[in-house]
């Protein structure tokens, strides 16, 4: 690691609908690979585009898929995005297109567009263009896991070039 990469202090935004499923999932995932990696200058939040679950705690299945795997997400609590986030947050990564296309459009500068990612997009080539599908009805949460999991080191890749280009 050099150390322009070490002097970064890095904030990432994990967003999904209701906040209780996928960016909780997101943001534990991102935290363990990062406290792993002994990345500890990184600040990781999750929030939703909607406000129905606002002060809850992730989905249960949520919960038990990460807990299954080694990750505590329980003390997370939903919150709603808010136009603030623009400001605090240096990278923002969508679960899907829909949460993608919402944020763009509450986007008030260029500056705050260029934050916002489908979190596939900074993936390996494999998962480009994909989504990462609401396990909320369908309950595949299994299949959530596995693929944040999967490829939850390529976006640490790039979020750290992303922000290393900046400077």
């Amino acid at each position: 690691m050099d150390k322009k990469e070490t002097a970064i202090s890095t904030s990432v935004l994990m967003v999904c609908l209701g906040n209780i499923c996928r960016s909780p999932l997101a943001q534990g995932i991102m935290e363990h690979k990062l406290s792993l990696q002994g990345k500890t200058d990184w600040h990781i939040d999750s929030a939703g585009t909607g406000s129905w679950h606002i002060g809850e705690s992730p989905d249960m299945r949520s919960v038990m898929v990460a807990n299954k795997n080694g990750i505590d997400i329980s003390r997370q609590r939903a919150r709603q995005f808010t136009p603030k986030d623009f400001d605090r947050f240096d990278v923002i990564l969508t679960m899907d297109d829909n949460n993608y296309k919402d944020l763009k459009n509450k986007a008030t500068s260029s500056e705050h567009a260029q934050k916002v990612f489908r979190i596939t997009d900074l993936a390996n080539e494999k998962y480009k263009g994909s989504i990462v599908p609401d396990p909320y009805f369908d309950g595949r949460f299994d299949e959530v896991f596995e693929l944040l999991d999967t490829i939850m080191d390529d976006v640490i890749e790039n979020c750290t070039r992303l922000l290393i280009s900046k400077f």
